[in-house]
């Protein structure tokens, strides 16, 4: 993908800016008890500023790239999209829930894919004031300083982000090689502390969808991670069906080790 350096250069330009103008208007009704509605028979919530940060994503990035195609969680999913080389792959709030209930770890996810693959991803979390930029070509900044996955060590164990149920699946005598820190909500957040080396790695549990992963998933790999399905495969994204079965992403050194947690899957 070396001959559209510049153009994937310009994109993460684009991309970021966008993010931030809709990390801003998410940001406006934080903590004011947005109009929440369910879908997905009840599931899944969705709020009034998921829509509205999904409308200037949507504006702005769309105004400016009028040929790509467009896969938003927060938008009817339209297939002309399979027919792009080239699209825009957006959560407008992902971690909704903790957004509905006050807390912080949620971001604005915004990806470019290209023939199937992340070229530029930015994460923007505005209640830390944190924002997480990478493309092929250039490095993953944090706050536009450099970040890397964290580094083996012999003595400490593996520092993983997994649910309860997921840790359950980890036999007696494996428990002391792994210390679990509270489980992030936020899929794409999740990775990023993974791409920052906060903790070493995560199980993503099947179901995600190309929106949560794209993004984090071009700042993980430029981090020096990788995010995996059950076989080892990177992703491959606007395929037909957006979603994805059991993952595992991390450090490389983790990322052996993260098979002991993978729950069957007949889909992985």
């Amino acid at each position: 993908m070396e001959m559209h350096a510049d153009r994937w250069r310009e994109d993460l330009a684009l991309i970021r800016l966008a993010a931030r103008e809709a990390g801003k208007v998410a940001l406006g009704y934080f903590g004011q008890s947005p109009e929440v509605w369910w879908k997905h028979e009840g599931r899944s919530p969705v709020s009034a500023a998921d829509y509205a940060a999904n409308d200037k994503l949507q504006g702005m990035l769309m105004a400016a790239r009028p040929g790509y195609g467009w896969l938003s969680e927060e938008t009817d999913d339209d297939v002309a999209r399979l027919s792009c080389d080239t699209l825009f792959v957006v959560d407008p709030i992902d971690g909704t829930r903790a957004f509905i209930a006050g807390e912080k770890t949620w971001c604005v996810s915004v990806a470019v894919v290209h023939r199937g693959q992340p070229v530029a991803g930015v994460l923007v979390a505005p209640a830390f004031d944190e924002e997480f930029t990478a493309s092929v070509d250039e490095p993953a900044l944090k706050n536009g300083k450099p970040i890397s996955v964290s580094h083996p060590s012999a003595v400490e164990p593996l520092k993983l982000a997994v649910a309860e149920d997921v840790l359950k699946l980890v036999q007696p005598e494996h428990k002391n090689s792994v210390r679990r820190v509270r489980h992030v909500p936020s899929l794409a957040y999740r990775l990023a502390m993974t791409a920052d080396g906060t903790i070493d790695g995560t199980i993503v549990k099947r179901n995600s969808h190309d929106w949560d992963l794209a993004a984090a998933d071009v700042i993980l790999e430029r981090a020096g991670g990788r995010l995996v399905d059950a076989q080892g495969r990177r992703l491959v994204y606007n395929r037909e069906s957006v979603k994805h079965g059991v993952l595992r992403a991390g450090a490389e050194h983790a990322l052996d080790k993260l098979r002991m947690f993978m729950p069957d899957d007949p889909t992985g």
